[in-house]
């Protein structure tokens, strides 16, 4: 495991961007199902949060294609700030009668997994403390095992059901699809900063400030898979928010050294990685 603290102890996942084909459909879903709420509509744009910051900006395209064999999202976590929250959005998901793709405990954290109506990969976690963690370098400490969603919905059994997120939702982690894992990390690790914290053969989780995983990196749609093609749903950028001027001149010193295209906009510099999955870093 990597510790070059490349990254400030301040790095936060600001607002992910994803591109689904209906508007209303999906404000109406995160709102009913995640209890997110909406914040600003405008043309084919829609951001939703839980206080006073956005965690979700969906983009309308009508007709976009269903996501393939190719890179990109695998999934967005949206990371709860207690265990009593999680099942709280569990309840909601069943008084939402929403079905889920797999629920896991890590060790590390608890999770539901469930897809928005356009396919886009949703995680629902909620963190165990971290001197629970034990060696992230190993990775057994991180392999799945079931869930307890029965006593996780027994903590709320007889409560009124809680209709929005609690404040203290934020944007936990990234997971990507990519061709090759190496590749990615030589962008990911030795461009952006993050270190790795637990490798796989076929996959890898990197984070600053020793956290377990602001990013997740796989293979499992096959080596070598392509970018995803344009006028797909899926991921259209997502966000890096440092909280270090310093650490952003490094980052776009380090970028521009390695070559890459580091365009400015939003208050920072969007990057893209090998397979074209935007990244928009902030110093702000």
């Amino acid at each position: 495991m990597t510790t070059t603290r490349t990254l400030p102890d301040g790095l936060a996942l600001g607002p992910v961007h994803v591109t689904v084909t209906g508007l209303d459909r999906s404000i109406e879903f995160y709102e009913r199902a995640l209890g997110l709420r909406l914040r600003a509509r405008e043309g084919s744009q829609a951001a939703l949060g839980a206080d006073g910051e956005d965690l979700l900006v969906l983009h309308e395209q009508p007709g976009a294609a269903r996501a393939g064999r190719h890179a990109g999202l695998y999934h967005f976590a949206l990371l709860h700030p207690s265990r009593l929250e999680l099942a709280r959005a569990a309840e909601r998901l069943v008084a939402a009668r929403v079905p889920v793709s797999g629920a896991s405990d890590h060790g590390i954290s608890e999770a539901i997994y469930l897809p928005d109506p356009d396919g886009n990969g949703i995680e629902l976690a909620a963190d165990r403390p971290p001197e629970r963690w034990g060696d992230l370098s190993d990775p057994t400490v991180s392999a799945p095992r079931p869930l307890d969603m029965a006593g996780l919905l027994a903590m709320v059994e007889g409560e009124a059901l809680h209709e929005h997120a609690d404040p203290g939702l934020k944007v936990g982690h990234l997971h990507l699809h990519v061709g090759d894992v190496e590749e990615a990390l030589r962008f990911y690790r030795d461009v952006i900063g993050f270190d790795v914290m637990t490798r796989f053969p076929s996959a890898a989780f990197i984070a600053a400030a020793g956290y377990h995983h602001h990013l997740g990196l796989n293979t499992w749609r096959g080596e070598g898979v392509p970018p995803a093609p344009p006028g797909a749903v899926g991921l259209d950028h997502w966000t890096i928010r440092l909280g270090d001027t310093g650490a952003y001149d490094d980052l776009v010193e380090r970028a521009r050294a390695a070559g890459l295209d580091a365009a400015e906009r939003d208050g920072g510099i969007e990057l893209a990685d090998p397979w074209k999955n935007r990244v928009l870093v902030t110093a702000a």
